[in-house]
């Protein structure tokens, strides 16, 4: 790591605290990295909870101040109109809240006409997916994006600042030049990790990735404050529908939902992330509107897990990583490419693989027969196929489910509230 393996590490801010005697910089240095080494997430500062990108404010004085600076910094994209939070709006769940001219489906770049092919994940509670790595089972599992091509969420930072579709900075040289623009910057990065960290493209990335880290890491962005949490609390008291909705969940008999959307062994366990973060072909259909706006050919086949560089087996293409649930009633739309706007739409089409009804066959949203899957191959049809038919009633029990699982602070955005 060159220069940063001798970070100049701040003690982190709390509540009660937020500077440090600087006169104890080596000492505070050893605690958190013995911190560190016994929890990482131990160590890390509590971010505010409204989040500012003033640069003229006073000195930046944590490194995950830093990243929240670094977050909201449009200069970090190349016509400086783009910044992390343009995609991971906090406002919106940390997804992008914007059309874009195809339903939200994907994200715009930073030069106002580049557009993906996939959907922007939302990154709240992001820290909680473990590092990419295959069980002995041979199956995969972790990793950030969703074919788990970033180890990390150290690594997954950087991704997008030198996308040319996305804020397109063309260089890491470009990254530096930008950081020395910025004087609390420069002094930031001199005090929190060396006096060389701006002085070459190298340690000035690995720098930026480590504070976007660590803010990524921070709890700004998983409160656990849902309404489903404070029902684990005896804070909330549950509707009729909600409970059934979690009954069905849960269960072994009415649906096969926590086969992949539920990480701990027990349904009442704190901090549940709703995912266990494995990889699997759904058979979700194109995106036809997509592809048209974006100008992939029709037809073309995004393969998830195989494109990941580490990944060279074809029994693995059209596999996606299993998302959060976490505030997934305000992320929409849905799955790996967007193509369902509702999530009502979503319970249907899982629905479609247990139903022999015509009915159900039939898309909400197009009011026409589902669409082949993109990637015909490999589809995890033993899980799809575990559950029984689900009527209207249970559907819309577990959609309201769904809804609890929505933070505090975005659920004024849920299209079905509970009273």
């Amino acid at each position: 790591m060159g220069a940063l393996s001798t970070y100049k590490h701040t003690q982190p801010y709390n509540e009660t605290q937020a500077t440090m005697n600087t006169n104890n910089t080596f000492y505070c240095g050893l605690m958190l990295i013995m911190l560190m080494a016994i929890n990482p997430l131990a160590a890390l500062a509590q971010a505010p909870q409204k989040a500012s990108n003033n640069l003229t404010e006073q000195p930046i004085g944590t490194i995950v101040e830093l990243g929240e600076k670094l977050f909201f910094d449009t200069n970090l994209s190349n016509n400086r109109s783009q910044a992390c939070a343009t995609c991971h709006a906090p406002s919106h769940g940390f997804a992008d809240p914007r059309d874009n001219g195809v339903g939200g489906s994907a994200s715009l770049g930073d030069d106002g006409k580049s557009l993906g092919d996939r959907n922007t994940p939302a990154i709240g509670y992001a820290r909680f997916a473990p590092g990419f790595a295959q069980d002995p089972e041979g199956n995969f599992h972790g990793g950030q994006f969703l074919d788990g091509r970033a180890r990390d969420l150290k690594e997954q930072a950087g991704g997008p600042i030198l996308n040319g579709i996305e804020m397109g900075l063309p260089s890491k040289a470009a990254l530096l030049e930008r950081l020395n623009e910025n004087p609390r910057y420069v002094d930031a990065f001199k005090t929190l990790f060396s006096d060389d960290t701006l002085k070459t493209e190298d340690n000035a990335f690995m720098a930026v990735t480590t504070a976007l880290e660590y803010f990524e890491k921070s709890d700004f962005f998983a409160a656990f404050d849902s309404k489903y949490d404070r029902y684990l609390k005896g804070e909330y008291l549950l509707t009729k529908q909600e409970d059934l909705g979690m009954t069905i969940f849960f269960s072994q008999q009415f649906s096969n939902c926590h086969a992949c959307h539920q990480l701990n062994a027990r349904p009442s366990a704190p901090n549940e992330t709703f995912s266990d973060y494995s990889y699997h072909n759904i058979g979700v259909p194109e995106n036809t509107r997509l592809r048209q706006a974006n100008g992939l050919n029709k037809g073309y086949q995004d393969k998830g897990l195989f494109h990941n560089p580490s990944i060279n087996d074809e029994s693995l293409a059209g596999k996606f990583k299993t998302p959060s649930l976490r505030n997934v009633a305000v992320t929409g739309p849905y799955m790996h490419n967007g193509v369902f706007q509702d999530l009502r739409t979503v319970v249907s089409f899982y629905n479609k693989y247990n139903s022999k009804s015509a009915a159900r066959q039939i898309n909400p949203e197009t009011q026409q027969e589902w669409a082949s899957p993109e990637v015909p191959e490999n589809i995890s049809l033993q899980e799809l196929r575990e559950g029984p038919a689900l009527d209207d009633r249970r559907i819309d029990a577990l959609v309201a489910f769904m809804n609890l699982l929505t933070d505090k602070q975005f659920e004024h955005l849920t299209p079905l509230s509970s009273p």
